[in-house]
């Protein structure tokens, strides 16, 4: 994985944009510190798709079990002394 300020990035682009096709993967910096990536296309979709909130909330999860109906206890909490 390589490393290149952003000013050499905005230089030399097209030739990042090579590697980052043959595989490698680019780390952009600023002022020293990481800021964005130049990646292979097939890296970049597996990462999307892991940031997509296709799954199911947890009580809707839990609703897929057998007998899965939930009936909220309206009873109010105890009073504590701390």
């Amino acid at each position: 994985m390589s490393t290149v300020s952003l000013k050499d990035a905005k230089a030399s682009l097209s030739n990042y944009v090579d590697d980052a096709i043959k595989g490698e993967f680019i780390t952009i910096t600023r002022h020293g510190k990481p800021v964005a990536a130049i990646v292979p296309l097939a890296a970049a979709e597996i990462a999307r798709k892991s940031m997509t909130k296709d799954r199911p909330s947890f009580l809707a999860y839990l609703r897929t079990f057998p007998g899965g109906s939930f009936e909220r206890n309206m009873t109010p909490s105890r009073d504590i002394d701390l």
